[in-house]
């Protein structure tokens, strides 16, 4: 990216703490959102509005460590990502070809972007992380909004030569046949739609002399609102959470992957309580699908040697039940290639029902119908 010139130097002031002796790291500090007024946003990102800051944007700015609210404005150099230069680019970007992405995502982004871009800061004077590998620049780090997206592209290089394979990443990062999918919170909307194709953008075609094309971009960003517990978002913390090995200790993990996609953010926030968890688990997916594959299974058991029987003559109820039925394969396989998980179950529990010939059905076919275990007798 240095190399492109995508990165260039500035001195900036940066919040300094007398009482701890050193510059404060962005999410060191906090205090209030100078855009929507949320009392506790960090100095790189308000949650509650989703924008992203500088430490010195904070109205009544305190150190997150100490309390100090005595915080000095200091001068200081650091690297910056050109995000003006790319911002044509970006625009390109999101305003081709995005339709499949949800409406939440491509209108933060696009809204994000056309309200034009500035640089941003990609190191800190911080004591840990990646440092900076230039000469003259000891004591600095990669800021981690920067350096934490790269590991999905180096992740692939480390990948491909500890196979022995060491070209072996370029084809799903050049190719324009490889779709990559980032499954995401809300709260990473914008290093996902904005900060990592802004990237991948500034490096091009650097590493493949042979490729036609730049670095492949996000094909799509299926991030997610939030899913709240007990009208606040999740915190361990403040003993806002349900911790998974309790959960497994007590249910199976079939029980909670129904009911977080079930009831799935993917447009806004929802709650996770668990008396909701409790009534979807017993009257749909026990009662639907639970009862269509426990009555079939243990009916076939039972009756024909534990093998599914040859099927007899078909009757316009059969052929209009399979003809829903297989046209949900295609309806739901739709589905999840949108990423729409939660109308894909939707799907799936109708048709489940439509079989079972439960009191929704919107056919009058199913076992209710047919009464097998009647039948047989005859």
């Amino acid at each position: 990216i240095l190399e492109n010139g995508y990165l260039y130097r500035e001195v900036q002031r940066q919040l300094y703490s007398p009482q701890e002796g050193r510059f404060l790291p962005d999410r060191y500090v906090e205090g209030e959102c100078p855009h929507c007024g949320a009392p506790d946003a960090r100095g790189d990102q308000c949650d509650t509005c989703g924008k992203l800051l500088e430490p010195t944007e904070l109205i009544n700015p305190r150190s997150k460590a100490s309390g100090d609210t005595d915080l000095e404005l200091r001068e200081t150099e650091h690297y910056f990502l050109d995000l003006a230069k790319l911002n044509e680019e970006l625009e390109a970007y999101l305003d081709t070809g995005k339709d499949h992405w949800r409406p939440n995502v491509l209108n933060f982004a696009r809204n994000y972007v056309r309200s034009g871009l500035r640089g941003r800061p990609i190191t800190r004077d911080i004591d840990w992380g990646i440092p900076l590998p230039l000469p003259g620049y000891d004591g600095k780090c990669l800021y981690v909004w920067f350096e934490a997206v790269i590991g999905y592209l180096s992740a692939s290089v480390e990948w491909a030569k500890n196979r022995g394979t060491p070209d072996a990443w370029q084809p799903w990062w050049y190719d324009p046949k490889a779709l990559t999918y980032y499954f995401i919170g809300k709260d990473n909307i914008p290093f996902h739609t904005v900060i990592w194709p802004a990237e991948l953008l500034a490096i091009g075609q650097l590493y493949c002399d042979d490729c036609e094309t730049d670095l492949n971009v996000p094909y799509d960003v299926p991030a997610n609102e939030f899913m709240n517990f007990r009208g606040s978002k999740f915190s361990k913390s403040r003993g806002r959470t349900v911790d998974v090995p309790y959960f497994l200790s007590k249910y199976d993990p079939d029980a909670l992957r129904f009911y977080l996609t079930a009831v799935a953010p993917e447009t806004r926030d929802t709650e996770f309580a668990w008396e909701d968890f409790v009534e979807r688990n017993n009257n749909e997916l026990v009662a639907t699908w639970g009862n269509l594959a426990n009555r079939m299974l243990s009916f076939a058991y039972k009756r024909f040697d534990g093998k599914v029987p040859e099927p007899g003559e078909f009757d316009d109820a059969d052929r209009k039940l399979l003809k829903a039925v297989e046209g949900g394969f295609q309806t739901v396989g739709d589905l999840y290639a949108a990423c729409k998980f939660r109308a894909a179950l939707g799907e799936a529990m109708g048709l489940a029902r439509e079989a079972n010939g439960d009191t929704f059905a919107a056919l009058s076919a199913g076992l209710d119908r047919k009464a097998p275990w009647f039948q047989i007798k005859e």
